[in-house]
């Protein structure tokens, strides 16, 4: 059965604009998948397409030869032309900005999708060369919601779904060991495939101990000096392969949230790695997480990892913490208001935690808090504010909430 992508309806939508159409990501989060279905509904509605996967040898070959030789290879009697792993091939984003400009020039379009795994490539192939010509978008493991609603008779549990991830290529897998193999399999691969070009060959081993280092301390704070004197290299070396995690969109550094105070933290970062999956692959420690001693970084990656493919253009994400040690994990600034978020794996009663109500006595115009844990409440009102207390499944009730709350509220 095929899983429904909540992107895809806005994919979809793009195929009818002139841009050339980018979807970005790590490996094996879907993106051929989604390629293939935008092909497969283009030809439904009656257009001539044109698949190519450059990493196959034979698909590459055909594109050889000067670039007008090329365009007319790609764009010959088709309105769409799907180029996957497009960084293949020599200078990308010259030629989709000649498809896209000599579509415009003669009123007949030629529509380009394209995919690429890394940001290193993306930027190097299409530059400026694109500039108002291109729209991106970024391609996520599966978030539980749609790992829920995939297959509603014979779908996994929630705790399934935070010991091996959102791949999707593991949706269809039922035996547990060969889930383990697969994600080995996928660290593997990216290691080879997307990170040698990037990082020396007498460095992988340093390399692959901070991913270990990362996955280890998952939602807390990293400094690259502190990084550089455990792996025994340089804190520059350090921030080199923190630059390389985030541009093969594999780690994200979440930075902090403050307003010049003195003594909130201002450069620190924390760090969260693309999949639960992964990172119990890199821990080898598939247990429960009810069993586990690191369970509140599980549910802390789970909100998270939820919570940034919502985000829209005048969202971000960020985490409070201050010199004496209050904290909030998450602040989602909507139209730069603050809305504090704080996971707990467990929460007896709808109480506040004391990382929130510090936040409110720094912030006061804050109305609105979130704590999210195992067993969801109803909305506490104190003082002006409404405190929301949400399980681990509703996390995206928090946007939900946010939606009818404009620039001008509090």
């Amino acid at each position: 059965m095929e899983i429904r992508r909540s992107i895809y309806k806005d994919l979809r939508r793009e195929l009818a604009e002139p841009q050339v159409l980018v979807l970005v990501g790590p490996r094996q989060v879907g993106k051929t998948t989604l390629m293939r279905r935008l092909e497969s509904d283009a030809k439904t509605a009656g257009h001539r397409t044109r698949y190519l996967d450059l990493e196959q040898p034979s698909d590459l070959t055909l594109l050889q030869g000067q670039a007008a030789e090329v365009i007319e290879k790609l764009t010959a009697n088709v309105d769409l032309v799907f180029v996957d792993e497009f960084y293949y091939l020599e200078d990308a984003g010259r030629l989709f900005k000649a498809i896209h400009d000599r579509s415009v020039r003669r009123g007949k379009p030629v529509k380009v999708v394209a995919s690429g795994s890394s940001s290193v490539e993306v930027h190097s192939h299409l530059r400026e060369s694109l500039a108002g010509r291109r729209i991106t978008y970024r391609i996520f493991p599966l978030s539980w919601m749609e790992y829920r609603d995939w297959d509603s008779t014979s779908r996994p549990s929630f705790e399934h779904y935070l010991r091996y991830g959102g791949l999707p290529g593991l949706s269809n897998v039922g035996n547990e060991e060969r889930k383990q193999q697969l994600l080995q399999e996928y660290l593997s691969t990216y290691l080879f495939k997307d990170v040698k070009g990037l990082v020396k060959e007498e460095n992988i081993r340093a390399f692959n101990h901070l991913l270990y280092l990362l996955a280890q301390n998952q939602g807390q704070l990293v400094e690259a000096s502190s990084l550089a004197r455990e792996l025994g290299v340089s804190a520059p070396t350090v921030s080199n392969y923190l630059t390389v995690l985030d541009q093969t969109y594999v780690n994200f550094l979440l930075p902090s949230y403050h307003t010049n105070l003195a003594n909130e933290l201002k450069k620190s970062r924390k760090t969260y790695l693309y999949d639960l999956g992964i990172r119990n692959s890199i821990l080898r420690d598939f247990r429960p997480a009810g069993e586990r001693e690191d369970r509140g970084a599980i549910h802390e990656t789970q909100v998270f990892l939820t919570l940034v493919p919502l985000l829209s253009p005048n969202m971000e994400l960020r985490f409070w913490r201050t010199k004496k040690k209050e904290e909030v994990d998450f602040i989602l600034v909507k139209d730069r208001q603050p809305f504090p978020i704080e996971v707990k794996s467990r929460l007896e009663r709808p109480v506040p935690p004391p990382g929130l109500l510090a936040f409110c006595r720094r912030y006061p115009k804050v109305r609105h808090t979130f704590t999210v844990s195992a067993r969801a409440f109803p909305p506490v009102e104190d003082s002006g504010r409404t405190h929301h207390f949400l399980g681990f499944e509703e996390v995206p009730m928090i946007l939900d909430a946010l939606s009818g709350i404009g620039p001008g509220s509090r």
